[in-house]
Formats: structure tokens, sequence, C-alpha cells
């Protein structure tokens, strides 16, 4: 197959969402259509050992969370179809922030009952940033919701995006019926003691009255509530999907396998192949004949047997090839990735080829930071990965003097995948982990002594925010360093980071030096 055709036959997208509104069952079921997996794990049953697919940290099996991103790939009707599946728990926004540069398309799921809610407008925030299209599935049909039309005015007012619904439910709850297709005009019924994939009925004309003999009563509401979403809503328009203006929307049951099929086979036909990315340098398009991509993502010991620690990278331009020579930019050497891996969850397997658009696992023993690009040999920095201002911090101390050395790798490896901050204060030389969330906290504790039999205490410290600083003028940046001192750190990079106890402190701060210039962000 040509270059531009394996290029155009990918589809590289994430699935974002509130925690429990179903966004793990829905990416197993689309893997049951790829036939990448043949049975979908419960991701909440304690009756059923096996876990979710994508779901392979034992704190995730526990919790039934996911934590972390997990990459995915299957083959589906001539199509190369790449699932990222992201943390829906707020404490783990970063990680899903930093997928969504790696992502072309976005599918959002909503529970129909509980509508849009908080997270899920943080992340349609960052798909708007980067104009990603995005697809809405309303998921848990099968239980009781509210009006369909109310909750479409939701989506719309709250995800701040013009919504198309492409299918409609036929009610909800215990008389949820099925939906009918808009968007290929079929019908289809629910029946939730059958899992499989049913057959469609092709149903051009929905005033037939055929229609009664499938669905009873409720047709005449279908017609009505169907004729009114074609007075609402806007036409489908491919460009304004294509540009993130328009969500078209899908309903269905992702626990029951309904209404998937649709969403996929929809999805296939309207999301964008590869997309350019976008360095300091320059633009960069998928089709160049130049090898480039960039580390998006690092994972230490996805499988427990192998201390294994792999840095997921995202292809932009050209072909990669494995056993090439490769430049790594940052450290300005040139590397050969013997056994690169595509993924099916946690299983790997070694490719020889990859295009734009995929997502390769590349062995890693340190060399890699998120961030980094690799190229044939051109000078490029792909950007937009940053690392946010911290809004929780901890002392970290060793708990168990025998394994400092382990401790000390764990914290540098865990810290590498982004799962938060390292600061060492410059007053005392004590380390500082700063999180978004106070179940990152846990998490470090457990894998720390799951993962690198390393046991760690943390210790309360009263921080308002961590402020990378810079200044045009040295003496400036030298005379606040002296001033301020006992606050000063550095980041896991050597970076200046200046620790403000409150908001009045940071204001103070700013106010008295000018010349100083204060970043939220690490990426400046």
């Amino acid at each position: 197959m040509k270059f531009l055709d394996e290029i155009k036959r990918r589809r590289t997208f994430g699935i974002v969402s509130h925690p429990d509104a179903g966004k793990t069952t829905l990416t197993e079921k689309l893997l049951l259509f790829g036939g990448a997996i043949r049975v979908a794990g419960a991701v909440k049953s304690n009756k059923i050992k096996k876990g979710a697919t994508s779901d392979f940290m034992e704190i995730e099996r526990q919790r039934g969370i996911s934590v972390a991103t997990s990459v995915m790939g299957f083959e589906y009707d001539g199509y190369k179809v790449n699932i990222l599946d992201t943390p829906g728990h707020q404490d783990f926004q970063e990680d899903t922030f930093r997928t969504l540069t790696a992502v072309d398309s976005v599918i959002i799921v909503i529970d129909a009952a509980k509508g849009v809610e908080p997270q899920t407008e943080k992340l349609m925030n960052v798909c708007r940033m980067r104009k990603t299209p995005v697809i809405v599935f309303v998921n848990k049909m099968d239980r009781p919701a509210g009006d369909s039309f109310t909750l479409m005015d939701e989506i719309e007012e709250q995800l701040k995006i013009q919504v198309r619904p492409l299918s409609w439910p036929i009610n909800n709850g215990p008389d949820f019926k099925g939906v009918y297709n808009i968007f290929n005009r079929s019908l289809k019924l629910f029946n939730p003691n059958i899992q499989e994939i049913e057959e469609r009925i092709k149903f051009e004309d929905i005033s037939s009255p055929d229609l009664e003999d499938h669905i009873g009563d409720d047709a005449e509401t279908l017609r009505e509530e169907l004729e009114l979403v074609e007075g609402v809503y806007p036409e489908f328009n491919s460009e304004e999907y294509l540009a993130g203006d328009l969500a078209p929307v899908f309903f269905g049951s992702a626990l029951y396998n309904f209404g998937v099929q649709e969403l996929l086979d929809a999805f296939l036909q309207i999301a964008p192949s590869p997309k350019p990315s976008f360095a300091e340098e320059r633009e960069v398009k998928p089709d160049e004949s130049g090898f480039s991509g960039f580390v998006f993502k690092i994972h230490a010991n996805i499988d427990p047997n192998h201390r294994s620690r792999i840095a997921f990278v995202k292809i932009c331009s050209g072909k990669f090839e494995r056993n090439k020579m490769y430049k790594h930019i940052r450290s300005g050497k040139t590397v050969r990735i013997s056994s690169p891996t595509a993924f099916m969850a946690s299983q790997k397997e070694i490719v020889e080829e990859a295009f734009p658009g995929d997502i390769i696992g590349v062995p890693d023993n340190g060399n890699f930071i998120i961030g980094d690009t690799i190229t044939d040999n051109e000078e490029i920095h792909f950007k937009g990965l940053p690392s946010f201002s911290p809004e929780l911090f901890r002392y970290i101390e060793n708990a168990d003097p025998m394994k400092s050395k382990q401790l000390a790798k764990g914290i540098d490896q865990l810290m590498d995948e982004g799962v938060a901050q390292l600061f060492t204060s410059q007053f005392n030389g004590r380390k500082i982990i700063g999180t978004v969330g106070q179940l990152q906290f846990e998490v470090i504790q457990y894998r720390l002594e799951h993962e690198y039999n390393a046991k760690c205490r943390f210790e309360p410290l009263s921080m308002y925010k961590a402020c990378w600083i810079e200044s045009d003028d040295p003496k400036i940046l030298t005379e606040f360093k002296k001033r301020k001192h006992q606050k000063m750190a550095k980041d896991k990079l050597g970076r200046d980071v200046f620790m403000a106890d409150s908001s009045f402190i940071l204001q103070m701060a700013q106010d008295e030096f000018k010349g100083i210039k204060f970043h939220f962000t690490s990426e400046f």
C-alpha cells in the first residue's frame, strides 16, 4: 500500500469523559468490533477477575478507574484505528491534556442521567484551544435519563459548541427501545438480553406504517421528534465538524454494546486522518518524506515481570522503520530503535514500520523525557506538552533507609512519566512532590512500594504555587534568588522555581520584581 494511502486510512483519537461515564467500557466495545479482544472485562465487577483490557496497572484494577493513558490499535473495515483511553479522574488531568496533543480527534462520553459534568467541560476547553474535532456519545440510555432535547441544550451551552444529533433515542431507562440512525437512515432495536451485534433495519421512510410494527405506539413520537431535530439543528456539515465548530451526537449503551457500531462506522467516515503538527520552527505535514515524532508519555513497568520503561511516540511525518538511525534532538545523539512496539493494551508486538498517526512504544533506559522530538536529522522541536503548576505539595521522605537507591530510582522514573512533579529545595535540599490532586500521592506511594520495592512517607507542606521564573537581566535574577533563597527550588530539569506560600506573597514578589517573568506552566 502506498505511503499516502497508509496515512489516509489512519484514525487516531482519544476517548475522554468525567469518571464513571463509561469511557473504558466504550473503549472495550470498540476493541471487540476490531477483533482486538474476544471478551470485554467488567471494570467494576468483582465477580470477573479479568479487569478492563485497557486498565493494566494493579491500582487501576483495584479501584476500577483509569489513572494512566492506555494506547490500543486495531484494524477495522480497511482502517487502522488507534485509540487512546485517558484517565477520567481530575487528579490525572495533566496526563489527559498531554494525550490530547497526540490525537487528531476526540470522542466525549456523557452519562445520559448526569449530563455534562465539570471535568468534561475542562477537557472540552482543551479541545477548543487545539481546534480538535469532537463527537459526543451519550451513554447509559438503558438507565432513566432526562429529556433528550434538554440534554442537547445542556451540551451546547456547557461545552460551548453547536451540536447535531446523528442518531436519536426511542425513550430511555426501562422503556428504551433503541435508536434511529439519522446518518445512515436505519433503525436498531435494543434487547438487553442480547449483547451480540444486531442487524440494522434499513428505514429510509419513517412515515411508513411499518415503523409501528417495530416500535408500536412510540412510532408517532419518534416521527415528531425527528422532525423537530431536522428543524432545530443545522445540517451536518463535515467541514464545520473538522474545524471543531460542530459536534455530531450519538446515543447508546456501551455496557450492552448498543449504538457503538453506529458510532464507530460514522466516526471512520467523518473523522480526520492525521493532521499537521506544530513545531517551534514550522508546521510539519504528515505526508512529508522526512520522519519526525514526539514523546507524549512515558510509562514504567507496563510488564511487572520486566522492569521495563516505555516512551510513547506519536509519529507526525514520514515513515518510521525499525533499526534505522534517528536523531534525538534534545541530546543531539543518534539512536537506533531495535524493538519498537505497537500496543493492544498490555499486549505488545514488535513492529517493522509505522506511519503518521500511529503510536509506537520505544524501550527507554532513562534517555527520553516527555516532549522529546525524534527526527531523521532535522532540528525541530514539537510544542504543546507543558507541565502545569501543581496545586498540592508534600515533602517526600524515605521510610526504609535500606532501600534509598530503589526509592531514588522510583521517584526519578515516576516523575519522568509525568505522574507528578519533583522540586528540590535550594534552602534545605529536601525533595518536594507537587501534584494536581490528592489521589496522585496515593498512586505514587502504592507504585513505589509495589513496583520498586521502596517505601516513602509524605510530610505536610503549606504551599500556594510553584512558578518557573526567568529574566532578561541576569543581575535581577541573581538578586531575586538571593532575596528569596528560602523559597527557591529547582525542578527535575534544573530550572529555577519560586515556591510561593500564598497568593499575597506571590503578588508582592511580582510587584517588587517587575523584571522577572513568572510562568505557571513549564513551557515558556
